[in-house]
């Protein structure tokens, strides 16, 4: 596969690449970076030996490099957090919001506090043990006698709810 055949898939497919890389990274700047060391990455690789299947070999080179990302950026985050003392932790204020914000985040939450209160009993069970107690899928269904199917595809419906909420009152 030569260097130019390279250009034009790349090329081709730069903004699909980069779409994955953002929702992957969650920052349009690092999805950039990732995706021109992408370029680099592939642009060596083909330098040292031939690649047969070269597009899906490029999308998992970016796929590689944001999960490196993510991976290192865990770490540190972890890293910061373990080298400050506890107290100190808890003395770090949390940014104030605007009452704006504020008066958004009420409303939000009683327009999901009303679609939540529309679900049947099961679904409000669901709900309550999955994301308040953080309870299984198996553990949920073996308590309401259901299959853990049906609790998953349950707890599908009531999130895609809980999301065309949130959605709806950006």
């Amino acid at each position: 596969m030569s260097q130019s055949r390279f250009n034009s898939v790349f090329l081709t497919q730069r903004l699909s690449l980069l779409r994955t890389l953002q929702r992957m990274v969650g920052n349009p700047s690092t999805a950039e970076d990732l995706l021109q060391e992408t370029y680099l990455r592939v642009t060596r690789a083909l330098g040292e030996r031939p690649i047969e299947h070269l597009e899906p070999f490029v999308f998992q080179t970016a796929r590689n490099l944001a999960l490196d990302h993510l991976r290192a950026r865990r770490v540190q985050a972890r890293l910061l957090v373990d080298d400050l003392p506890e107290q100190v932790l808890h003395n770090v204020a949390a940014p104030a919001g605007s009452s704006e914000d504020a008066a958004a985040a009420e409303q939000l939450l009683k327009h999901l506090s009303i679609s939540l209160g529309q679900l049947s009993e099961r679904q409000q069970q669901i709900f309550i043990q999955s994301r308040l107690h953080g309870a299984s899928y198996l553990e949920i269904a073996e308590q309401l006698k259901v299959s853990a199917s049906t609790v998953q595809k349950e707890l599908k419906l009531i999130m895609a709810i809980c999301m065309g909420v949130a959605n709806r009152h950006q």
